[in-house]
């Protein structure tokens, strides 16, 4: 069994801390200025009505899918991480570079997310969310990073770090799995080449 190189485990932890810190001090910084997202959803636009900063709160999970589900994508985002951990280093995946960086990247994302949805940046609701008593402690992702088109109607909903760097990985992921298949695909034909080429009994007397 090939030992998995020193290197890895720490550009594993380093792209998961340094990506999880840059991802939680833009949200503490964006809402620092902004303030916390009221029904005029204050922005500050570096391009007008295309790209710009808006404080926004997620309940649910990437694109809003799941709005109110905390307590569900909390103990989802745990077991997530849990099993990275398990799969890169006591499964032996980590010996592969690829994956030390794509998994580094949707594990900042998983950690930055997570710590917004336990509580830990100890905000209050104010009167935006119907469902939420003004006051209340907030259990939401914070996202800040708005993109939008008026002339064609395109509004992306509100995102962070977080969701681009779980975006990132799962995007290396998924190049990593079709660069594993294609050697294979294209050794098929060669093969299928040279046993055609190999003399039978017949040709060698």
């Amino acid at each position: 069994m090939t030992t998995i190189p020193k290197r890895h485990y720490a550009g594993f932890f380093l792209l998961s801390a340094v990506g999880c810190l840059v991802d939680l001090s833009t949200k503490h910084w964006i809402f620092a200025w902004l303030g916390m997202p009221d029904r005029e959803q204050r922005s500050y636009w570096l391009i007008p009505n295309v790209f710009g900063f808006t404080t926004s709160l997620n309940e649910g999970a990437l694109f809003g899918v799941g709005q109110g589900q905390v307590v569900f994508f909390s103990v989802l985002s745990i077991a997530a991480a849990l099993a990275i951990l398990y799969w890169l280093f006591a499964l032996g995946a980590a010996r592969d570079g690829l994956l030390i960086v794509a998994m580094g990247c949707v594990m900042a994302g998983i950690l930055g997310n997570l710590y917004d949805r336990v509580g830990l940046p100890g905000l209050h609701w104010n009167d935006l969310n119907p469902r939420q008593n003004p006051g209340a402690p907030v259990f939401a992702v914070r996202d800040w990073l708005h993109f939008k088109l008026d002339p064609i109607g395109l509004d992306w909903p509100i995102f962070n770090i977080a969701d681009s760097l779980l975006v990132c990985g799962a995007g290396l992921l998924i190049w990593h799995a079709w660069r594993s298949e294609s050697p294979a695909a294209d050794n098929a034909p060669r093969q299928q080449h040279d046993a055609q080429q190999q003399p039978g009994p017949s040709d060698a007397a």
